[in-house]
């Protein structure tokens, strides 16, 4: 009874084991054809085409807002260009000294004048005198005359050397500072200029840059610590160039506690003549990738296409850009990175049929 048992139990097992052989060799072709079907259905469903070199993505208006894929129209706007230049702390000793010998000629002259004035008034009182029967002497008359005639020259002469040194002043500093300098009551700047609670910069432009304008300011910073910055306002030309840079320089100035006289600094956003059309493009709007800006413009209703930009002007909000993409052209400002992932992924299905 155990042999016979043990047989059938022999027999169903060697059935078993053809019965699993021949499934697994007859199916084996079935297997093949499902999984290249199923390849072939996973292309079909591939959202990316090439259109005239240009990698499109095609995604159904339900699929975009079941990604919370949204798009915003681009702004067109104008962007006058900025430059960057350098500049130093410039010494006001040399016009400190100008202007206090000009006061001190300027006081001399007053009290000449003052002894001219009594001398010129003493000389028609002797005058009179001396005609009335000769009540003064002629030497007297004459005496006073001469002091006359010598307060006149030393008079003449201090204004001249006064007119001298404001003609320097004006070489040196230019109109504007010369104007301060040479006024008995000091001006706020001078002053501020004096105390140290302001210092005067001299920067340089180039030769193609707009003349800034009355109460206009730039942005500066010590070349040490750019990170540092301040704003100057506008002064004046200044009437002596840099030896080092070529090209137009003025006067600003600047209240600050870091600098001092003979620094070096950088100064930007002194605006040149050229003003460039454009369009802001959106930070939220930029994706990176290679080290590179992008943005994926919707180019039709189910169609977008990344497009390369650049990032060179930074504006409020955005980036003030000039090339391909134009005034009201839609671009991905949400699910841009999703869309990247879906050209990318079928990207890698491509090179895996290959």
């Amino acid at each position: 009874m155990n042999r016979k048992l043990a047989i059938i139990i022999g027999l169903q097992a060697f059935l078993i084991v053809m019965l699993f052989w021949l499934l697994v060799f007859y199916g084996k072709d079935e297997f093949e054809e499902m999984s290249e079907l199923s390849e072939e259905e996973i292309e079909t469903i591939s959202r990316i085409t090439d259109k005239d070199g240009a990698i499109m993505i095609s995604l159904s208006p339900a699929a975009q807002k079941q990604s919370d894929i949204q798009t915003s129209p681009l702004k067109a706007s104008t962007h006058q260009a900025s430059i960057s230049t350098y500049g130093n702390v410039v010494s006001i000793d040399s016009l400190i000294e100008l202007r206090n010998r000009y006061l001190a000629i300027k006081s001399e002259v007053d009290v000449l004048k003052a002894s001219l004035n009594h001398d010129t008034r003493e000389l028609e009182r002797l005058k009179t005198l001396n005609l009335d029967n000769k009540n003064v002497s002629d030497k007297a008359v004459a005496t006073t005359a001469t002091n006359v005639r010598t307060n006149e020259t030393k008079i003449a002469a201090a204004e001249s050397n006064a007119k001298n040194i404001v003609d320097s002043i004006r070489q040196l500093w230019g109109d504007t500072l010369a104007q301060h300098a040479i006024n008995p009551k000091t001006s706020d700047l001078l002053q501020a200029l004096i105390s140290n609670k302001k210092v005067l910069i001299q920067t340089t432009l180039p030769f193609d840059a707009a003349e800034p304008k009355p109460n206009s300011t730039i942005m500066i910073a010590p070349t040490a610590a750019p990170s540092h910055t301040t704003s100057a306002q506008y002064v004046s030309p200044a009437p002596i160039t840099n030896t080092t840079i070529q090209g137009k320089t003025y006067f600003y100035h600047a209240v600050t506690n870091e600098l001092r006289a003979g620094m070096q600094i950088n100064a930007t956003t002194a605006t040149s003549n050229q003003r460039s059309n454009g369009v802001i493009v959106p930070n939220n709007a930029i994706i990176w990738y290679a080290g590179k800006p992008w943005v994926y413009q919707k180019t039709g209703a189910d169609q977008f296409s990344r497009k390369p930009i650049h990032t060179d002007v930074e504006v409020e909000n955005g980036w003030f850009y000039q090339g391909d993409l134009k005034a009201n052209d839609e671009v991905v400002i949400s699910g841009a990175q999703l869309l990247l992932s879906e050209e990318f992924k079928s990207q890698i299905m491509n090179e895996n049929d290959d």
